[in-house]
């Protein structure tokens, strides 16, 4: 799909060419390589109860030594909060120890203020030293090079009312004596009216002083010290890199900032916002080779961009004397093949940085991925789309059109038209935003709908063109019957509407009955056009409605509180299957009526089918589980569950099947399978031949 979700920042080694990090707020965190264009991602061995590790916070690089790489990582809404600190000493190719730091402190990977600096870092000056900053218990430092912590209770900072803490750790490597940094920089997202923002350590963290007349207005986003001893700092009036909620006291419209330079040794300010600007900013960087040349970004900006709104960049070679506006000097952009990005801006970007080895060249971060300008001196500067490997999108849906295209959808920007999975597909137009339901008719497979954002669109020739469908209803899941002609939507909670002219201009919609209000996603039958299926989780039922989805009825007894997300046997009536989780894998073959337990199947998150294999009688089955005591991960079974073949290893993983929790054969390539994940976008696996 390419990129297609918030890169929070991009970090650059400045010991080794053509090194470069990328943070995500979902997607873990990957690593570039220079000689195949491509990013390679880092965390794919995650496991479903580690998923919260693919919010990054914080990347670090050892500044003696190119091969190490620290990820501090965590998200409070997954795996408990867990938060742990990563060592790799291989590039992020293997990470040889995780230290588990929750009891001490908390990150948040897709938190407001992941768009700050990088709250980890290794001392200049000692590989083995390393200083964290936190959310909500200020700053931690180890000495055995992140295998144990220890909290600085000379920084006199716990958690601020935005709960984002410390924006940002900076050490001056200008300032290492008897082995260590004895300068710290610490950045805290609080306005000066609840407390100091910005604090200055001269002793290696023995004692911690707020910096004397720091802006107070504004909140320190980014910090970094130019070879003149001059730090430049980027401020906005919130954490970012939007606005922050209302309930926040004092609020944070994230619409103001500036940039400020500051001397060190003899602790003056300077204003240098460029001219005229009223509005936040984030990213900045020197060049290190040229104290006096510095680049900027605004954050949360909706300014004139080529043919878009959105964030600009400054260029300064005078130490912020003086700026030029790259983007309004002159704005080109280069998809690299990813049609959708065109009608998309770089916005949100927090984090900008110099080439420290070709000064000329600059990678910017945004909302929807990473760009990147060969020569930012040019007019125009043209900035490519850099996500080659590196998908970060949150896939929604999925559906195998046999004989026809692959169709997903997902989160933020709709979704695609797939004709060939290795290739950038258009985009679904008209396009939506979050793009939760979609649905394809089971027997007259060119009949699809797609709804999200409250609208509803239908196409009659696999998703090639689409027309709006009239709704009344608030929806975002949709089913349709076997045959296409009814369409059921849902939001899966409360009330499920029926439409059988929804093709017409203006459709009747009738309310479902017994659905109530139970979570349930309505499943059609793929033979039998009058026949639809709907798990209740709560009251561990399965529901089943005979009159084309305009009633349902209690019908077998099931585990409660299995995967609402059901499937039925394709070209099968009335072979139903339900992911129980923790309870396994159940089938009925009467049309929900009873259900029977795979014996050998001892937890399952998702169930689907793919194309039956060759020698085979059953379309195969794929689910994301354990049989036989074994490992979690994706199995293949061909024979309607009775033999189970694990088809992943621990090394891929990503985190299970996230937020969408489907899995899915491909219904035209034999063995190709289709994984959602957290913030991967859609994983897929296709067997290879045996030694």
């Amino acid at each position: 799909m390419g990129g297609g979700g918030y890169v929070t920042a991009v970090v650059a080694s400045r010991t080794q060419q053509n090194l470069f990090y990328a943070r995500t707020d979902v997607g873990g965190a990957y690593r570039w390589n220079a000689s195949t264009g491509r990013w390679v991602p880092l965390l794919d061995f995650v496991s479903e109860d580690d998923v919260g590790l693919m919010g990054t916070e914080s990347l670090a690089l050892d500044p003696r030594d190119s091969a190490v790489l620290y990820v501090l990582a965590g998200t409070p809404y997954f795996s408990n909060g867990k938060t742990v600190v990563m060592r790799s000493t291989d590039y992020g190719a293997t990470f040889s120890r995780i230290t588990d730091v929750s009891a001490q402190f908390r990150v948040n990977g897709n938190g407001m203020g992941r768009s700050n600096g990088e709250k980890l870092q290794v001392d200049p000056g000692n590989s083995n030293v390393l200083y964290a900053g936190s959310r909500n218990n200020g700053v931690f430092r180890s000495t055995d090079a992140g295998a144990s912590f220890t909290r600085l209770a000379s920084l006199p900072v716990t958690t601020t009312p935005n709960e984002n803490g410390i924006s940002f750790v900076l050490l001056d490597a200008t300032s290492v004596a008897n082995g260590a940094a004895r300068r710290i920089f610490v950045g805290v997202s609080r306005f000066g009216s609840v407390g100091p923002n910005l604090y200055r350590s001269d002793d290696g963290g023995a004692t911690f002083t707020p910096v004397a007349n720091a802006p107070a207005s504004v909140m320190p986003q980014r910090a970094v010290l130019a070879g003149d001893g001059n730090l430049f700092i980027t401020y906005a009036n919130g954490a970012g890199p939007h606005p922050g909620p209302d309930s926040l006291t004092p609020r944070e419209p994230m619409n103001d900032g500036a940039v400020w330079k500051y001397n060190v040794a003899a602790g003056t300010w300077t204003n240098v916002t460029p001219t005229g600007l009223t509005t936040g900013f984030s990213g900045v960087t020197v060049d290190p080779g040229n104290p006096q040349r510095v680049l900027v970004s605004t954050i949360n900006t909706w300014a004139a961009q080529g043919n878009n709104w959105g964030d600009h960049f400054f260029l300064s070679t005078n130490g912020g004397g003086s700026w030029v506006d790259v983007v309004q000097r002159g704005f080109a952009l280069d998809t690299d093949g990813v049609s959708w990005i065109g009608e998309n801006s770089i916005h949100w970007a927090s984090s900008i940085e110099f080439d420290p080895f070709d000064t000329r060249s600059a990678w910017v971060t945004s909302g929807n991925g990473v760009y990147r300008t060969r020569n930012i001196d040019a007019t125009p500067a043209t900035w490519t789309f850099a996500v080659r490997g590196l998908e970060e999108t949150v896939p929604l849906g999925l559906v195998s059109v046999p004989g026809g295209p692959l169709l997903t959808t997902i989160g933020d920007y709709g979704g695609f038209r797939h004709t060939d999975i290795d290739a950038y597909a258009p985009v679904h137009t008209p396009r939506l935003s979050s793009t939760p339901g979609l649905a394809v008719a089971p027997a007259r497979t060119s009949v699809v709908v797609r709804a999200g954002a409250n609208q509803i669109y239908r196409s009659a020739d696999t998703g090639l063109t689409w027309t709006q469908v009239p709704a009344q209803a608030t929806t975002n899941l949709v089913a349709l019957s076997a045959d296409g002609s009814t369409l059921l939507l849902t939001d899966g909670s409360s009330v499920t509407y029926r439409s059988t002219d929804f093709t017409s201009a203006t459709p009747t919609w009738t309310t479902v009955t017994g659905l109530g209000n139970n979570g349930a996603r309505p499943e059609a039958d793929p033979v039998n056009a009058a026949k639809f299926y709907a798990y209740d989780p709560a009251a561990g039922r399965m529901l089943v409605s005979t009159d084309g989805g305009a009633s349902f009825t209690a019908a077998g007894a099931l585990d409660s509180w299995g995967a609402p997300l059901i499937r039925a046997a394709p070209g099968r009536e009335g072979d139903v299957w339900v992911a129980l989780r923790g309870g396994g894998l159940a089938r009925s073959t009467n049309s929900g009526t009873s259900f029977s337990k795979l014996a050998r199947v001892n937890s399952c998150s998702a169930v689907g089918f793919g194309r039956t294999m060759s020698g085979a009688s059953y379309p195969t089955v794929f689910i994301w589980g354990s049989v036989d005591g074994g490992r979690r991960g994706i199995y293949r079974s061909t024979d309607a569950g009775a033999n189970w073949l694990r088809i992943n290893d621990d090394a891929h993983q990503f985190g299970g099947p996230g937020n969408a929790q489907f899995i899915a054969g491909d219904m035209n390539t034999e063995g190709v399978v289709y994984m959602s994940t957290v913030g991967r976008g859609v994983v897929y696996g296709a067997p290879v031949a045996t030694p």
